[in-house]
């Protein structure tokens, strides 16, 4: 994995100068709670709703809300509860959040999903999405989502 730019230079500055790769950074500044918190996002649970896949988690209510929308299409019903800001992954305000970071997660994400999805629902196809803003320094607006490719409008 290429390390992002942002970090390098804390990473150089371990071992009194001599560096620390990224998998023994994160045996020595990581923890359990947050291994097992990372899991449930790098890894998520998907479950069917009738015509929909979902993350696990989901409210009907919302469901419900985006369906009675006006212009509302299945697509637009899985993209908006599938959404995940890739900002929102650590609390707001966090100090070290960069768009070098959030683009190495929001692509890395891109590629687990799409390969859980494929592995959980082989005959239902899903398009995954990692959205970049046009302001590239928006980082709030860098988002993750899916659907099925059959709710796209062309294949309805």
């Amino acid at each position: 994995m290429e390390i992002p730019e942002s970090m390098k230079a804390e990473l150089s500055a371990w071992n009194n100068g001599e560096g620390i790769d990224l998998d023994s950074w994160v045996g020595c500044e990581g923890n359990f709670r947050l291994a097992v918190g990372y899991a449930s996002i790098f890894w998520p649970t998907f479950v069917e709703f009738e015509r929909y896949i979902f993350t696990e988690g989901f409210s009907i209510n919302s469901v419900r809300g985006f369906e009675s929308q006006n212009g509302s299409i299945p697509k637009s019903v899985e993209w908006i509860i599938n959404h995940l800001h890739i900002a929102d992954i650590q609390h707001y305000g966090c100090e070290d959040i960069s768009k070098d970071k959030i683009v190495l997660l929001g692509n890395t994400l891109k590629e687990i999903y799409e390969s859980k999805l494929k592995i959980q629902y082989p005959d239902k196809p899903c398009v995954v999405e990692f959205y970049q803003p046009e302001d590239s320094n928006d980082l709030i607006q860098y988002q993750l989502s899916f659907w099925q490719a059959k709710h796209e409008p062309n294949n309805a």
